[in-house]
């Protein structure tokens, strides 16, 4: 099969891709920043061929999904800057992908949503999630759409940022009390989820909870990262509104008047302040991965 793959060269979106070509798929990405070229893939974990698109500009994607036979939308961002907003990303991005599915015949579709997404969801990031979900739901098409909780792997952003700072920091920031539980799931689990899906009709129609067996509260998880490498350090517990007032200033400065992404924001926390935890036993018996324990699979990348 061709697969085309949203956000194909993001963390999860090249072990998606290198997943795929294992399984004898060929894949287009779809970029903003380059142009259309049939180039062979620099390794396994980058597209067979990449086309030039947008998927909060409809007119870019015209022609983009012809010749393929499925789509994997991994299209999303964790904070806003710009013209890159969550409506505008999640919602506007899904529907005009929805829309050139359609014009292009392809039935099939594979949807990256996040677990804690829920039609009540207080943070805007979930909220708008659920509307992207609501319109994969109403589109007609043969979709799947999977919910992971916070993923880790060798180039992850979440593990390897505060490892990085244990080597310097002699302590780690922890906004509010830090009891708020994750789900952690390796990056080669969740691939697999997508990659099985393409092929599993069961499927078709579900959405899926993905998360490893532990049930981890922040605390916990920042406590296994020093343990793994072998640092000790203090947790610095910041009262959430201060973190909040943080949060409220790097956004007007990064998102507003820099036009970047803040690396801490208001809706952030709101999901700091919930857990992000789910049944995924429906997808470890379907697609049939047996999560490891999150303290081996960072030892794996951090020893």
């Amino acid at each position: 099969m061709k697969i085309l793959v949203t956000g194909a060269g993001g963390f999860v979106g090249r072990e998606i891709v290198r997943q795929l070509h294992e399984a004898g798929h060929r894949v287009r990405g779809l970029s903003r920043k380059i142009a259309a070229t049939t180039t062979p893939p620099v390794d396994n974990s980058s597209p067979d061929e990449t086309v030039p698109g947008n998927v909060m500009q409809s007119a870019s994607l015209e022609g983009a999904l012809i010749g393929c036979d499925a789509v994997m939308n991994l299209a999303g961002i964790i904070s806003e800057a710009g013209e890159n907003t969550f409506k505008n990303v999640h919602v506007l991005g899904t529907r005009n992908l929805l829309a050139a599915a359609k014009a292009a015949g392809i039935k099939r579709l594979i949807q990256m949503s996040a677990m804690g997404t829920r039609a009540n969801a207080v943070a805007r990031y979930h909220q708008t999630k659920w509307l992207a979900e609501e319109s994969v739901r109403a589109s007609g098409l043969d979709f799947t759409i999977l919910r992971p909780s916070i993923i880790y792997g060798r180039h992850d952003h979440f593990v390897n940022l505060f490892a990085g700072m244990a080597k310097f920091s002699p302590f780690l920031p922890v906004m509010g009390d830090g009891c708020g539980k994750l789900q952690p799931i390796s990056v080669e689990d969740v691939a697999l989820c997508f990659v099985g899906a393409l092929n599993e009709p069961r499927s078709i129609g579900h959405t899926y909870e993905l998360g490893g067996n532990e049930r981890m509260e922040f605390n916990e998880i920042l406590d296994t990262i020093l343990r793994v490498t072998h640092r000790k350090r203090l947790k610095l517990h910041v009262p959430m509104p201060v973190a909040k007032i943080q949060a409220s200033v790097m956004e007007f400065i990064l998102s507003k008047l820099l036009g970047k992404a803040s690396p801490l924001t208001r809706d952030q926390l709101l999901m700091l302040q919930e857990d992000n935890v789910a049944d995924a036993s429906a997808a470890i018996s379907l697609f049939g991965f047996k999560p490891e324990t999150f303290e081996n699979g960072i030892a794996e990348y951090l020893t």
